[in-house]
């Protein structure tokens, strides 16, 4: 079945990411499988950086790292089996790389019903499931 499971979470969002969580810790207990939570921070633009107080990179890493690890503590695995990362940069390039290499051989993503910009500039999640080359699952 599936030894590496990667399930991308929105901070912003942490409850769109809660049927997936479900969805893939049933998988992995099946097949003894671990899990990789991930979150991708963006990128603040250059241009804005003189507006930022010194150290706020890190202290946004920092929370997130924080806020990712409360969630991985209450997946019901061994901990050895779950891990979370940190990523910077476009949400579907950085879960797509990851997936890659973490070696993932299914991604179990969180989705809600689109609205009109999805439609217009398309979805994360959909831009995961056109390039991804492992396994992927959308649950709503």
């Amino acid at each position: 079945m599936y030894k590496s499971i990667l399930i991308p979470v929105d901070l912003a969002e942490a409850d769109l990411a809660k049927p997936a969580i479900d969805a893939a810790v049933g998988l992995a207990d099946i097949s003894g499988g671990s899990i990789r939570l991930a979150y991708v921070r963006s990128l603040v633009p250059v241009t804005y950086m003189e507006f930022v107080p010194a150290g706020f990179d890190s202290e946004q890493q920092d929370d997130a790292e924080a806020k990712l690890a409360a969630i991985a503590a209450k997946i019901p695995l061994p901990e050895e089996r779950v891990s979370a990362k940190v990523l910077i940069g476009s949400v579907h390039g950085e879960i797509l790389a990851e997936a890659d290499a973490h070696g993932a051989d299914l991604i179990v993503i969180g989705s809600h019903e689109p609205g009109m910009l999805a439609y217009v500039i398309g979805s994360n999640a959909s831009a995961i499931v056109r390039r991804a080359k492992c396994s992927v699952l959308v649950v709503r």
